[in-house]
C-alpha cells in the first residue's frame, strides 16, 4: 500500500511535476481537492522560506497529513528581484499567468539581453502534523526571454531560458526540465526526507 504525501495546492500541473520527479519513491501525491475543505492559508512571509513553512504546518495540523509546501518565484535582477514572493499576483489578485508574463514582458520592454538576468528560486517545506518541519530548497539561473516561447510549463515557464540552455522552461520536455529546475532540485534533496519519515 503507498503512503501519502498531501501538496498545499490545488495545481493539478504542479503534481503532475512532483510525481514526475518522485516517481521512484512509494508515495502517492494527493492534493487540496482530494480531502475535506480547509481554510486557504494566507502568505504573507517576507520569504519563500516563511511562507513555505507556514502553508506546511498549517496544513498538516489542519488535515492530519504529513505535507509538503512550496514557495517558488521569480527573481529578475532589472527589476531589483521582483516579483520574488509576489510572482504569482504579480499583475495583481487572481492574476493568470498570462497576465503576469505581459506584465514581465512590460517591464522589460528594449532591455537587453545581458540585462535580463533572473533566477527560479524554489523552498519547500515538509511539515509532520504536530511535529518537525524540514526545509529543502533549489534554484535555476538564466533570462528572460523577448516572447513567451512554448506551451509546456506553467506560470512564467515560457519566458525563462536557464544557462546552457537555447529553449524555455516551456519547450524542454518534462524530463529535462525537471532535471534542472529550481523545483526539481529542490525536490531530489527532499526526496530522502520523504522517503525516511512515516507517511500515513
Amino acid at each position: 500500500m503507498k503512503k501519502h504525501l498531501l501538496i498545499a495546492s490545488r495545481n493539478q500541473k504542479k503534481k503532475s511535476e512532483l510525481e514526475d520527479i518522485l516517481s521512484d519513491i512509494d508515495v502517492e501525491i494527493i492534493t487540496l481537492d482530494d480531502i475535506n475543505e480547509i481554510p486557504e492559508v494566507i502568505e504573507d512571509g517576507s520569504t519563500f522560506e516563511e511562507n513555505a513553512i507556514k502553508k506546511a504546518e498549517m496544513t498538516a495540523e489542519l488535515s492530519g497529513y504529513i505535507t509538503l509546501a512550496d514557495d517558488s518565484g521569480l527573481e529578475v535582477d532589472y527589476l531589483n528581484g521582483e516579483p520574488g514572493i509576489y510572482s504569482a499576483r504579480f499583475a495583481g489578485d487572481n492574476a493568470t499567468d498570462e497576465k503576469n508574463n505581459e506584465k514581465l514582458l512590460d517591464l522589460l520592454q528594449n532591455i537587453e539581453k545581458e540585462q535580463r538576468t533572473a533566477r527560479f528560486k524554489c523552498v519547500i517545506a515538509i511539515s509532520i502534523p504536530n511535529g518537525k518541519t524540514y526545509i529543502a530548497d533549489g534554484e535555476c539561473n538564466g533570462i528572460i526571454a523577448d516572447t513567451p516561447r512554448g506551451d509546456g510549463g506553467f506560470g512564467y515557464d515560457p519566458l525563462f531560458i536557464p544557462d546552457g540552455y537555447n529553449e524555455s522552461f516551456a519547450e524542454l520536455d518534462k524530463e529535462e526540465k525537471n532535471s534542472i529546475s529550481h523545483r526539481g532540485r529542490a525536490l531530489k534533496k527532499a526526496k530522502k526526507i520523504i522517503d525516511d519519515i512515516s507517511i500515513k
